[in-house]
């Protein structure tokens, strides 16, 4: 009803309506299109504005799609607070963590936009109709502070991981710095300043290196120019090659070489360069070089084998001064009456309660400083019996010895190993081996095909036809009446009271030794033939070695083990030598394969008499230091800087050895 009035009311007020939405475009239109001057920069002011909230509600939808509405509420709240975002506000607002490595903002250009930031902010505040002056500051909205929190939180973190990686860089190069001072004292031989490696010049020797390849040359020419006739040509190379040689003499360096070198030098560089025109074949030349590398080539090999030879001959011998104090003694001995002969306190010898070694030796010298150095370390030595046992060529020089000189409070007494009437070859394994005609052919018939090379050249050693080297496996056939015995080569040096030893436990092994193995040396398959089925079946290739020199023996066990039955076993089983070659140690390792108990390294260093780098703490830490090798401390060719550990337990000032010229430089 009060629809159909409404309907046929009066159409000019709806007519009115239409005609003002139609005509209202065109009155804008046209009032728009005739602005004044006074209007331009309103209008575009609002143009920019407009054009400038359609970009960023744009950008604000695209952002939308790739953020989350965490990160948006952050940017809101920046730009909120700091005005619209821009490049310069997230060059130098952003942490640390989030700035590019080696990326560098300038301070100019920070203190110019920092003024247009404050600028933006102070409008965008004045539009919206708040000023900073006489309000008070804004506080930090939530997502801002969560925001200043999580930052702070990963600039600790960061931090802390830059601190710990500066001490792990520390300690590395502490760590390479002491790894580098222990290479320091094993530096090259014949460079005794330790400094001298790092500070050597590198062009020390260029003039003698240049003489060198002139002399080459010259050889090289001279042997063409006699094929080819030229005799004045050659005579004139040799004439100067004599002269480069003369010059060169046994110059390592330039500071060896005399002022005039530089003289030869252009000298033989003249006589080259007239040779290399008239002589010089590519081909011809190529083949006499190589001619020259192959001889010598053959020289350094032959070179080596002849010093492979000398050292194994000079480590056989007896220096004259140990011959001749041997046989002096000797002498001395048979002259004293039989009642002068006998030593005292022979009870102390089957006193299972005391401290009892074993010392095997033919050297006088040798065997002279393992007992003093031992006593003069002892805190007892009263409680120290000394078992020596010699052959019968020094058992005079060994017995005369120690009666002129015993060793204080302690025991000693000499025995003969020949006059042991149960040691025989029906026995005995090895001395039946060593008896027979095959074992005589390896060692007195040089011809021998087998016999032949440096690598059988130390099994040719006298000591393993001597029954002193193998009277290790028979100890408690030697001393049935003792509980624990100390064995003792004739090359160690003892530094430090040993009583502790017979305190350690050995866990029922049998062996207690010092191990020799390191990642891949010293190990079974070194000493063993694992090609041989008996070995590879019973023995493992990579068990860890261990060293003779200082070994404790529990004869307790021993004897319940029966270590001498097994040790016999082996020795059959090798009468061909298959097993192993010649010596103790690799019977040993095979007769004592879990039976050996490690002792800490300090019991025992080895290495001082083939290593030139043992440490010098090692050395001076440990107990005994044991000369194991070639290079012995009595011989010529021992490293002389290992010596004064040894000579200064010998008595340079004794009569004999006075008398026999040995001394402490002989």
């Amino acid at each position: 009803m009060a629809l159909n009035n409404r309907t046929k009311g009066s159409p000019f007020p709806l007519l009115a309506f239409l005609l003002l939405f139609l005509l209202a475009p065109l009155i804008f239109f046209f009032a728009t299109s005739l602005p004044t001057a006074s209007d331009h920069d309103d209008i575009s002011d609002v143009t920019s504005q407009q054009a400038s909230k359609w970009r960023g509600q744009k950008a604000l939808h695209d952002l939308k799609s790739f953020f989350p509405k965490e990160v948006l509420d952050v940017i809101m709240s920046s730009t909120n607070d700091i005005g619209p975002l821009s490049l310069e506000n997230f060059k130098n607002n952003l942490s640390a963590s989030w700035r590019v490595v080696g990326l560098k903002t300038s301070n100019a250009t920070y203190q110019i936009s920092q003024p247009e930031t404050h600028l933006r902010e102070e409008k965008q505040k004045e539009k919206d109709g708040r000023s900073s002056v006489g309000l008070p500051q804004w506080t930090d909205s939530p997502v801002k502070l969560a925001r200043r929190q999580l930052i702070e939180k990963r600039m600790a973190n960061r931090a802390a991981e830059l601190v710990k990686q500066d001490d792990e860089v520390i300690v590395k190069l502490e760590d390479s710095a002491i790894e580098r001072s222990k290479s320091v004292d094993s530096a090259v031989l014949g460079k005794y300043n330790i400094w001298r490696k790092e500070n050597e010049n590198e062009n020390a020797d260029n003039t003698v290196r240049l003489m060198r390849d002139q002399i080459i040359m010259a050889r090289v020419y001279l042997s063409i120019a006699k094929m080819k006739n030229k005799l004045q040509l050659y005579q004139e190379l040799q004439s100067q090659l004599k002269e480069s040689q003369r010059a060169l003499g046994e110059a390592t360096s330039d500071a060896d070489l005399h002022h005039n070198e530089h003289e030869k030098i252009k000298a033989m560089g003249q006589v080259l360069s007239k040779a290399k025109d008239q002589l010089y074949d590519c081909k011809l030349v190529t083949g006499k070089l190589r001619a020259m590398l192959q001889t010598s080539d053959e020289q350094v090999r032959g070179l080596k084998k002849q010093s492979t030879f000398l050292s194994q001959l000079a480590a056989k011998t007896i220096p004259n001064g140990i011959h001749c104090l041997s046989m002096r003694l000797t002498i001395d001995y048979y002259l004293l009456p039989p009642e002068k002969r006998k030593f005292p306190r022979t009870e102390n010898l089957v006193n299972p309660n005391l401290y009892h070694y074993a010392l095997f030796s033919d050297n006088v010298l040798a065997a002279s400083v393992v007992v003093n150095s031992t006593v003069v370390n002892a805190k007892d030595p009263s409680k120290h019996v000394f078992h020596l046992v010699t052959d019968k060529l020094n058992f005079g020089a060994m017995n005369m010895w120690f009666l002129l000189n015993p060793p204080g409070k302690a025991t000693i007494y000499v025995e003969n190993v020949d006059e042991f009437k149960w040691l025989n070859s029906s026995y005995c394994p090895v001395l039946r081996q060593l008896e027979s005609a095959t074992m005589k052919e390896y060692y007195f018939k040089a011809g021998h095909p087998t016999t032949t090379g440096a690598s059988n050249l130390k099994y040719r050693n006298p000591k393993y036809l001597s029954m002193l080297n193998h009277l290790r496996f028979y100890l408690p056939q030697v001393y049935p009446k003792l509980d624990k015995i100390l064995f003792l080569d004739d090359d160690i040096v003892v530094q430090k009271d040993l009583t502790g030893l017979w305190d350690v436990d050995l866990h029922g092994k049998v062996n207690g030794a010092v191990e020799t193995c390191g990642e891949s040396f010293h190990r079974f398959d070194k000493y063993l033939n694992f090609s041989n089925p008996h070995i590879a079946k019973n023995f493992d290739p990579n068990a860890c070695g261990w060293a003779y020199g200082m070994n404790m023996f529990d004869l307790k066990v021993w004897k319940k083990k029966d270590i001498t039955g097994i040790y016999h076993r082996w020795q059959n089983l090798n009468e061909d030598r298959v097993l192993w070659k010649l010596g103790t140690l690799p019977p040993g390792l095979m007769t004592f394969y879990g039976l050996t108990h490690p002792l800490n390294k300090s019991w025992h260093v080895l290495g001082l008499g083939y290593s030139p780098s043992v440490d010098r703490s090692e050395i001076e830490n440990a107990a005994v230091v044991h000369y194991n090798g070639n290079m012995k401390p009595w011989l010529e060719i021992a490293m002389t800087k290992y010596r004064p550990y040894w000579s200064k337990y010998v008595k340079y000032n004794h009569p004999y050895l006075r008398n026999c010229k040995l001394s402490e430089w002989s």
